[in-house]
């Protein structure tokens, strides 16, 4: 297990770096590098539509390497979403600008970023999968916390890369070139970690699960279209939560109020260390008073702290700036920390694949794709973006609805299920 959960945890780490570099860059130099006719804010809304595209490819990747992960296994997802992400994120480093190449190089840039997506889509599928159906059922949630830990690596990967690059450059180097380096060492991060997944073996409920399903995402749509409608709703929200304090605060601090990108990049991965720090005692939380429980209490923290994080932004002041991320990510992994045991036990293992990985991406897109572009939309007037506190809290509310409305999945909750308990959760 321990091997296993390395592996994914490395695999999702790597993914997420490609991944998030894009989003810090789309925040930093992609407006005036690739769209240097529009304004500084349609620029910046601009790079953030290419930044969205990526999310969108997520649910059409999840489908294509579910099916694989469905009829073939789990472990060749895991080698080829890796490799068309590294690939795509080197690319993206090698796109010239637009000075030099005119409009081919947004277009270049969309192409990539739905390349990157599309990878995306199908590794967050592969990796819990093979960790979870190895996991003895008692700590499910303890061991498939490790590949959600993942994305908070690959976040401090890759703006651990900027800020030093940023701190280490002038601002003319930074934009002319600096920018590019994250990029480019993407392709050595998935070289080692093609290296490291290559002795990994298939999960033995893949192997014993007899005829395959011939078109996984069918089954998913005729018999459990309820449970990924409400499973993408009730992950929006921390996807939305997560882009606001990650991507969109980021552009709206150095760009509204003034703060040095680097001071900025410090106080979010602050956040997002103690959070990775913590995600799998909240998973193990999980484990002992369930998956639904945990994902209501945390999306109601998550929901109260909103208007409070955009105040707390709003001083510019770098400790009180720091404590308003840090409360949004500690109530965000409350909710996301049991996701990767969750979503699984929810389907039944022929269709497993498919069906997390579609519900997990949609909530991506409903969440992440718009948020950096809504939110800078609705912060372009003068005095505090709370429309975007008004925004985050609506979306919340819609997510614990959802939540609300899903079953508990635990294995103890799985052996003596509640009376009207949802039929669709699969034994675990």
């Amino acid at each position: 297990m321990i091997r296993l959960a390395a592996a994914s945890l490395a695999g999702t780490a790597i993914e997420f770096y490609d991944f998030f570099v894009y989003g810090t860059a789309a925040a930093l130099v992609l407006g005036p590098l690739f769209f240097p006719t529009f304004s500084a804010v349609a620029g910046t809304l601009a790079a953030f539509g290419t930044f969205g595209a990526g999310f969108l490819a997520r649910p059409l990747g999840s489908v294509l390497f579910g099916h694989i992960g469905d009829r073939y296994g789990r472990r060749p997802v895991m080698f080829a979403s890796l490799a068309l992400t590294g690939l795509a994120t080197v690319a993206v480093g090698c796109v010239p600008s637009y000075a030099s190449i005119g409009i081919t190089a947004p277009v270049l840039l969309l192409v990539l970023r739905f390349l990157q997506g599309l990878g995306l889509g199908g590794e967050w599928g592969g990796a819990v999968l093979l960790t979870a159906e190895h996991a003895p059922a008692h700590r499910r949630g303890l061991w498939t916390s490790f590949p959600q830990i993942g994305p908070s690596v690959g976040f401090l990967l890759a703006n651990g890369v900027v800020l030093a690059l940023s701190a280490g450059l002038s601002d003319a180097q930074f934009h002319a070139w600096g920018w590019r380096v994250p990029f480019w060492g993407a392709g050595v991060l998935a070289l080692g970690g093609l290296a490291l997944r290559n002795s990994l073996a298939e999960t033995p409920q893949f192997r014993a699960m007899g005829e395959p399903a011939k078109l996984p995402l069918l089954e998913v749509v005729g018999g459990h279209g309820r449970l990924v409608l409400l499973t993408a709703g009730a992950l929006s929200f921390g996807y939305a939560v997560f882009y606001a304090v990650s991507t969109w605060s980021l552009a709206y601090a150095t760009d509204r109020l003034g703060v040095d990108r680097t001071v900025m990049l410090v106080c979010v991965m602050a956040a997002v260390a103690i959070m990775g720090v913590l995600t799998p005692f909240a998973a193990l939380l999980g484990d002992r008073h369930g998956r639904r429980r945990l994902c209501l209490v945390g999306c109601a923290a998550t929901v109260a702290w909103m208007f409070p994080l955009v105040a707390l932004l709003e001083t510019a002041q770098p400790l009180w700036m720091f404590v308003g991320f840090l409360g949004a990510m500690l109530a965000f992994i409350s909710m996301f920390a049991v996701i990767s045991a969750y979503l699984p036990e929810l389907y039944e293992p022929r269709v497993r694949c498919t069906g997390a990985a579609v519900g997990y991406n949609l909530g991506g897109v409903l969440g992440g794709a718009l948020t950096p572009i809504v939110a800078t939309a609705l912060s372009r007037g003068d005095g505090p973006p709370w429309g975007v506190g008004a925004y985050l809290t609506g979306l919340g509310l819609l997510s614990l609805g959802c939540f609300a409305l899903l079953p508990e999945t635990r294995p103890q909750a799985a052996a003596h299920p509640a009376p009207g308990a949802e039929s669709e959760a699969a034994p675990a």
